[in-house]
């Protein structure tokens, strides 16, 4: 291994990176964690690298607690910083993880990278930020840039909406919310990582902006039958109308209770992400886990857990 070699990653620590390191030592990727929350980040940046994954960020706070600043700051700010970093250094690869944030709060229909951003959030605001400055700068001969849009990521150690879900139903609490039809496109850490290293070790991928997904989109209902039939459960899908649990949604907004409107949002929408073009830059026909399969191997931690 020489310095060359090296991949540095940003947010090793986090949920995605503690899954993706390991995942490309065990695929010959030598990588090192760079952590960028100190002042002097820049000193601990080696001199020779071959490329930057950019995980490193503020997520969304579905509570509403975290102020604008803090996305900015983090988010714009730090990654315009590390940009340039990159650019000035003789390093191929510059992969930043987005979000389909930075593009669309809801989705009418399928999400393709060609739609125009709009964000309605601070973070998705300062996702797209961040995404403007890349490409408004001038890429020097033999660099590549990737902007990765990965919709909602899951597998082994995560606590998002998945863990909420799988609580509810381990439980035997009623799934308040099968009134909703929606379809929703998750990601399972396995394939994000499989995008990662096949981008890192073939040179022949052109850089550009991707959505990341698996092949098939899921129901809430879906994904609550599956949790309820990894646990031996009979599933208890509770049709309460939409309009009372707005209400209710409301009132939590107010007394910050588990249910709040952007929590009901969440799990309630259709966001449905198209993935046909990361497959075709990828020159594969369908990821190697399917959707159900990584949904299966994300439960299952939660029951080891």
């Amino acid at each position: 291994m020489t310095p060359s070699d090296i991949v540095l990653v940003t947010g090793a620590s986090g949920f995605v990176g503690r899954n993706l390191l390991p995942f490309l030592q065990r695929n010959e990727v030598s990588t090192r964690s760079l952590s960028i929350r100190d002042s002097d980040w820049k000193y601990n940046i080696p001199e020779d690298y071959l490329a930057i994954v950019h995980l490193a960020g503020k997520a969304h706070d579905t509570k509403n607690t975290s102020s604008p600043e803090e996305y900015f700051n983090i988010n714009t700010t730090l990654t315009q910083e590390l940009f340039d970093v990159f650019l000035q250094s003789n390093a191929r690869d510059f992969v930043y993880f987005s979000s389909v944030k930075a593009v669309a709060d809801t989705v009418d229909g399928i999400l393709k990278e060609e739609v125009k951003p709009s964000p309605g959030t601070p973070y998705g605001q300062s996702k797209l930020q961040a995404e403007q400055y890349i490409l408004s700068r001038e890429l020097p001969p033999g660099k590549r840039v990737f902007i990765i849009r990965p919709c909602m990521i899951h597998g082994p150690g995560n606590k998002g909406n998945l863990n909420l879900l799988y609580k509810f139903v381990a439980k035997s609490i009623p799934y308040p919310l099968a009134a909703f039809k929606n379809k929703r496109s998750f990601l399972s850490i396995d394939n994000l990582c499989y995008a990662v290293k096949q981008i890192l070790q073939d040179t022949n991928i052109a850089g550009g902006i991707y959505n990341l997904a698996d092949d098939e989109a899921l129901s809430t209902n879906e994904v609550v039958t599956t949790i309820a039939e990894r646990l031996g459960k009979k599933p208890r899908l509770l049709k309460i109308p939409a309009g009372l649990l707005y209400l209710i949604a409301r009132a939590g907004d107010i007394l910050r209770l588990p249910l709040n409107t952007e929590r009901l949002k969440k799990l309630t929408e259709s966001y449905v992400v198209d993935n046909a073009k990361i497959k075709k830059a990828l020159a594969i026909p369908s990821f190697p886990v399917k959707a159900g399969e990584g949904l299966m191997k994300t439960i299952g931690s939660f029951i080891s857990e």
